[in-house]
């Protein structure tokens, strides 16, 4: 029975990616802040689908909760298969107007806290020859686009670079590049986005359904949707900042939509 270790489990794409493993038989480990909401999640999967939930409540930004849940996935005795590195959060301004504490949280939360997870988990893998990585990244990482979009460039190459590490070993690395996905992300931020258009935005099962397709086939990186892969494919290709303003002009409704 594979084990998967989800953080940021309680709502958005850590709780699709629950139910999208769940869905497969594997047993969960459960991850965030909030232990009400992640039992509330683990209730829920482990009566739909018969597997075991684990609640491990963390502030993975708290030294000693982020040690535990490394702890955990270390653990030999309960070996963890897949690790699904999803927490994050976003801030609602540009990075001169943020208060930088807030800029250095996001930061260890995007970057720090995953490579610490993923160092955690890497030595049961190897040795198992087996299991698998999933790093949520963003197609904010492939555009100029802040500390969010550069810490999220990070984990894309991040991913791409431990895959390589990891072939012979016979564990598997994904990044997950999601565009906009209906999720809490941006209420959370405190983002505006009553100008985007419905056509930019994705469902988290969607994406986690295409990330899990992804995975069986050895990708290295999943993106979801025709228009976030064509962003992708052009932000390989063309200058950076002519992607970034296309996008800008494509995702704003027409004047006077509701």
């Amino acid at each position: 029975m594979t084990t998967v270790l989800i953080t940021g489990a309680s709502a958005g794409l850590g709780e699709a990616f629950a139910r999208g493993f769940a869905a497969k038989g594997c047993d969960l480990v459960l991850v965030a802040r909030s232990e009400d909401r992640l039992a509330a999640v683990a209730e829920r999967l482990g009566r739909e689908f018969g597997v075991r939930a684990e609640v491990l409540p963390a502030d993975l930004l708290d030294t000693a909760d982020l040690a535990a849940v490394a702890e955990r996935l270390a653990d030999r005795g309960r070996p963890v298969d897949v690790l699904v590195n999803n927490a994050g959060f976003g801030l609602p301004a540009p990075f001169p107007y943020n208060p930088v504490e807030d800029e250095e949280r996001m930061l260890d939360l995007l970057v720090k806290v995953p490579l610490r997870l993923t160092h955690a988990v890497l030595p049961g893998l190897r040795e198992r020859r087996r299991g698998a990585v999933l790093n949520v990244s963003s197609v904010a990482g492939l555009l100029p686009t802040g500390t969010y979009g550069a810490a999220k460039a990070w984990v894309t190459a991040f991913s791409e670079s431990l895959r390589v590490d990891m072939a012979p070993y016979g564990v598997r690395v994904l990044a997950v590049v999601p565009g906009f996905t209906r999720t809490e992300f941006q209420e959370r931020a405190g983002m505006d986005v009553s100008a985007l258009r419905d056509a930019v935005w994705l469902e988290p099962d969607d994406v986690v359904d295409r990330a899990l397709r992804d995975l069986a086939l050895r990708r290295p990186v999943s993106v979801t949707g025709l228009r976030y892969r064509a962003y992708a494919l052009a932000a390989r290709h063309l200058p950076r900042t002519f992607v970034a303003r296309r996008m800008a002009r494509e995702r704003r409704a027409p004047a006077g939509r509701d």
